[in-house]
């Protein structure tokens, strides 16, 4: 059935998935860790190359020393992010720059964030991960080279020239810079 005047248009998630979201959000993750601050900045966008006003972005990540907290964890440090995006799609989260942590087969992993993005419309979170430009690691990471190597620049985030600890990562939910992601 066509939405007509006095109907309201089906939406899978919503229409108040932006409501509650402002108070949820924990978008400094640099609290008590001392390795090095960075800012994570890019934008969402949508198949058609418009941003994405109501996504919301969650991080979950090792700190510098590339361990994982969790209930037991001394200290401030929670490895947890999330971060709504603005009416222009944007978002901005602070933290450190986390260690490399061992894979399931004890090889090292490459430092990365691995990342949740939920928004209305999807009934699945969207989960992908974040590595740095210019890590040595990044070449033998076993995840980043399961990817094939021509996509492998959606989930690499890239130093902003002249700010400093900030990185550039966008998210592109489909089209020619589709994002990876991943089936989890």
């Amino acid at each position: 059935m066509e939405a007509g005047a006095g109907t309201t248009p089906s939406q899978t998630v919503g229409p108040f998935f932006r409501l509650g979201v402002d108070e949820l959000s924990v978008d400094d993750v640099s609290k008590g860790d001392n390795g090095p601050c960075i800012s994570i900045e890019g934008t969402v966008f949508d198949g058609a190359g418009e941003p994405v006003s109501d996504a919301l972005i969650e991080t979950w990540q090792a700190d510098s020393n590339g361990t994982y907290p969790d209930a037991r964890s001394a200290g401030e440090f929670r490895g947890f992010g999330r971060v709504p995006t603005d009416d222009n799609g944007r978002f901005r989260l602070r933290t450190i720059r986390p260690g490399p942590v061992p894979a399931p087969t004890g090889a090292m992993q490459a430092p990365h964030l691995v990342v949740a993005i939920f928004m209305r419309g999807l009934l699945k979170q969207l989960v992908t991960r974040i590595y740095f430009e210019h890590d040595a690691m990044n070449e033998a990471d076993l995840v980043l080279n399961m990817v094939e190597p021509a996509r492998r620049r959606t989930l690499i985030a890239t130093r902003r020239p002249g700010s400093g600890e900030t990185f550039a990562w966008d998210v592109h939910l489909q089209g020619q810079d589709e994002t990876v992601f991943f089936d989890v």
